[in-house]
């Protein structure tokens, strides 16, 4: 009743005229995605959310991997140290963008900093660059999740056999060779969930986005979600659930090739 009625509504509306201002509900076909897609903002919103989902997926399966080959020797520091990258995992994503918002601000806390450092003031615009906001925005997700990312290649780097990294040694194998030619091929069933999870979760972003840009600066950062969030919010529920209706087929159709490459990959190794 509450996932598979919506969802297929969702295929239903989407061909209709249905709005806010109109008391009836009417048949148009495909004149919703005729209008989308000839208007061009569809694909804008649409190629800024790859874009997003490309760097979010980078930067958290890096900084995951970094911290858990930091943190893999099982000390009472490394475990308090994985507690406290874990908790911004649990923390709601709406807080974590409008603390962010704050610190990155002109006269935040960032710019504060580093005015103290450098003896001068500092008023940069973090988040007021057509440019480069995308990839701010993009760290803040990452450094959200990388928690989780870290977790799962902690499980990987824990499964792998003693003997063959000490067979690897005695063989006269340096940290970096025991770690391309090994360690890491071995991890290639956790590779494969983190950056799956990484691409779907920012390819449905929306909370951190809205909390720290709203989609700005000049639309920038307007993902399809937040698209979405303001056709809607506009009366036009048809055109809005048109939206959300190709962003589940883009999903669809990212989330298989790549989920297949990485298996593929396994298998190879």
């Amino acid at each position: 009743m509450f996932f598979f009625l919506p969802t297929i509504f969702n295929f239903v509306y989407a061909l209709t005229d249905w709005s806010s201002f109109k008391s009836e509900i009417g048949f148009v076909g495909l004149r919703n995605f005729q209008d989308l897609f000839s208007s061009g903002t569809l694909l804008t919103s649409l190629r800024i959310t790859l874009v997003y989902a490309v760097l979010v997926a980078i930067f958290q399966n890096l900084f995951g991997l970094l911290l858990a080959l930091l943190l893999e020797r099982d000390t009472r520091v490394n475990r308090f140290a994985r507690v406290m990258f874990f908790i911004p995992v649990v923390m709601s994503a709406l807080a974590v963008g409008y603390v962010f918002q704050a610190i990155l601000k002109p006269e935040g806390a960032l710019n504060s900093i580093l005015g103290g450092l450098l003896g001068q003031q500092v008023t940069i615009p973090w988040l007021g660059s057509t440019t480069w906001t995308i990839v701010v925005v993009a760290l803040i997700h990452a450094w959200k999740w990388m928690g989780l990312s870290m977790l799962i290649y902690l499980a990987g780097l824990k499964t792998i056999n003693e003997d063959v990294l000490e067979a690897a040694r005695l063989d006269g194998a340096s940290a970096w060779a025991l770690f391309r030619d090994i360690r890491f091929p071995l991890l290639a069933p956790a590779l494969t969930f983190n950056v799956a999870t990484a691409l779907l979760g920012s390819m449905n972003g929306f909370d951190i986005v809205q909390a720290t840009t709203g989609g700005g600066p000049a639309r920038t950062t307007e993902l399809l979600n937040i698209f979405v969030f303001r056709t809607f919010g506009q009366g036009l529920f048809a055109q809005a659930t048109t939206m959300s209706l190709v962003l589940f087929v883009v999903v669809v159709a990212l989330a298989f090739p790549v989920i297949r490459t990485l298996r593929k990959r396994e298998e190879i190794l």
